[in-house]
C-alpha cells in the first residue's frame, strides 16, 4: 500500500516546488521583470489566492474522476505552466504563469490525501499523509533550493525550465506505475460536501490554518532576500542555506507524523509557539552565524511539521468527506500564504525586510488563542446529572 503513496509523494514533490520555488528566485526575477521584490511577491499572493478561492469547488466536482488520470493530466499542465514560466518576457505572463496550475493544485493534493488516508487506513491516516507530504519536505530541501542554485548559476529561467522537465517526466511515470485506481463509488454529492461549512469546529480549524500559514509566509517569503540582503549571503550561500532549512524538516515530519494521530490539536499547539520561537530568534540572531543557524534549525523543522499536522487536523475534523475537508484546509492555508506574502512584502517596504520575522512570529503567537479555543471546544461537554432522565443512550 505504501508504494502508490511514494509514487504520488514524488509528483507531490514537483506540485509543491512548482508553487514554492519563486521564493528562492524572488531577487533576481524581480530584478530582470523590472518590478521590486515586494511588488514580485504579489505573485505568491496571486498564486495562493487563486488556491484559495477556487480549491473546494475543483476539488468536489473532480472528486468523481479517475484517480490516475487525473494526477496525470495536472503533471502535465503544470509541466506547461512552468514553460511558460521559463519564457514570460514580462510580469504579466508570468502571473498567467502562476495563476493555471494554482487551479491544480488543490485538486491534486485533495485527493492524493484522500488517496494515503484511504490506503493506510483511519487508524494510519497520518501516517499515510506524512508519507505523501514527504513530497513537500522534498519540495522544501531539494526542489526550492536546487531552484535556487540553478537560478544564481544559469538564471532565474532555467529554473523554471528545469521544473518543467521534470514535470513532464513525473507524468510519464505515474502513466507507467501508479495502478489504476477509480473514484469512491459512494462519493459524498457537492450539497453534502458544503454542508460541512455550517460546522463551526470545522471553519475554526481551517481558520486556525489561515493564520498559521499567514504568521509563515510572512517571513518565509522573503526569507531568501532576508539572507541576502541582512545577513550578508551570496545566491550560492541562499541555495545551500534554504537546502538546509528544508533537510531539518525532515525530522520535523517524522515528529509530526508520529504524534498527530494521537493528538492533532495539542501538536498542532506545539509546532506553531516553536515555529513562531525561530522566526523571532532569526530576527534577533540574523546577524551572528551561529544564532542565525541554530534559529533556522527551530523554524525549518517546526514549519515542516505544521504543513502535516494542519493537514491531518482538519482531515480528522470530516471523516465523512476527507479530501473536501483537505480541500478547504489547503483554501485555508493559501489563503494565509497569500496574507502573509502581502503583509510581509508591507513589512519590507516600512521598515525593511529584516522585520518579517518579528511580524510573522507575531501572527503565529496569535494563532495560539484560537488553537486554546478550538481544543476547548472540541472536548466533550459533560452532561449535568439527572438531565437524561433514565434516557441518555447507555442507560
Amino acid at each position: 500500500m505504501i508504494f502508490p503513496i511514494l509514487l504520488l509523494s514524488a509528483a507531490g514533490f514537483t506540485v509543491l516546488t512548482t508553487e514554492f520555488i519563486i521564493v528562492g528566485l524572488l531577487p533576481p526575477m524581480a530584478r530582470e521583470l523590472g518590478v521590486s521584490v515586494s511588488q514580485a511577491g504579489l505573485l505568491v499572493t496571486l498564486f495562493a489566492f487563486t488556491v484559495a478561492g477556487g480549491g473546494p469547488f475543483l476539488t468536489a466536482y473532480f472528486s468523481r474522476f479517475d484517480r490516475k488520470r487525473l494526477f496525470i493530466a495536472t503533471l502535465l499542465l503544470f509541466s506547461a505552466a512552468n514553460l511558460l514560466a521559463a519564457l514570460a518576457p514580462n510580469i504579466a505572463t508570468m502571473a498567467v504563469a502562476r495563476l493555471v496550475p494554482a487551479l491544480a493544485l488543490p485538486v491534486f493534493w485533495s485527493l492524493a490525501s484522500e488517496t494515503a488516508a484511504d490506503l493506510m487506513g483511519p487508524e494510519q491516516a497520518g501516517r499515510g499523509i506524512s508519507i505523501l507530504t514527504f513530497g513537500i519536505i522534498c519540495a522544501t530541501i531539494f526542489g526550492i533550493p536546487i531552484g535556487t542554485l540553478i537560478g544564481d548559476a544559469f538564471g532565474w529561467r532555467a529554473a523554471f525550465g528545469a521544473l518543467s522537465a521534470l514535470a513532464l517526466a513525473k507524468a510519464a511515470m505515474l502513466s507507467a506505475f501508479l495502478p489504476a485506481r477509480a473514484a469512491p463509488a459512494k462519493a459524498p454529492p457537492l450539497r453534502g460536501q458544503f454542508a460541512l461549512l455550517r460546522d463551526r469546529v470545522l471553519v475554526g480549524q481551517v481558520l486556525w490554518s489561515m493564520l498559521i500559514f499567514t504568521g509563515m509566509f510572512t517571513g518565509y517569503t522573503y526569507l531568501a532576500d532576508l539572507l541576502e540582503r541582512v545577513a550578508g549571503f551570496d545566491g550560492s550561500w541562499v541555495g545551500w542555506t534554504l537546502m538546509a532549512f528544508g533537510g531539518v524538516g525532515l525530522l520535523g515530519n517524522a515528529l509530526a507524523g508520529r504524534r498527530v494521530d494521537r493528538d492533532p490539536l495539542g501538536t498542532t499547539l506545539l509546532f506553531s509557539v516553536s515555529t513562531a520561537a525561530g522566526m523571532a530568534l532569526v530576527a534577533a540572531l540574523v546577524t551572528s552565524r551561529a544564532g542565525l543557524a541554530a534559529s533556522l534549525t527551530l523554524w525549518g523543522l517546526s514549519q515542516a511539521a505544521l504543513f502535516l499536522v494542519c493537514h491531518v487536523r482538519v482531515m480528522k475534523a470530516a471523516p465523512s468527506a476527507p479530501a473536501f475537508a483537505a480541500s478547504l484546509n489547503i483554501s485555508g492555508a493559501n489563503l494565509g500564504i497569500g496574507i502573509g506574502a502581502i503583509v510581509g512584502g508591507g513589512v519590507i517596504d516600512r521598515w525593511g525586510v529584516a522585520h518579517v520575522g518579528e511580524v510573522g512570529a507575531a501572527v503565529l503567537f496569535a494563532s495560539t488563542l484560537l488553537g486554546g479555543w478550538l481544543v476547548a471546544a472540541s472536548r466533550p461537554r459533560p452532561v449535568p446529572a439527572g438531565a437524561c432522565a433514565g434516557s441518555c443512550p447507555g442507560r
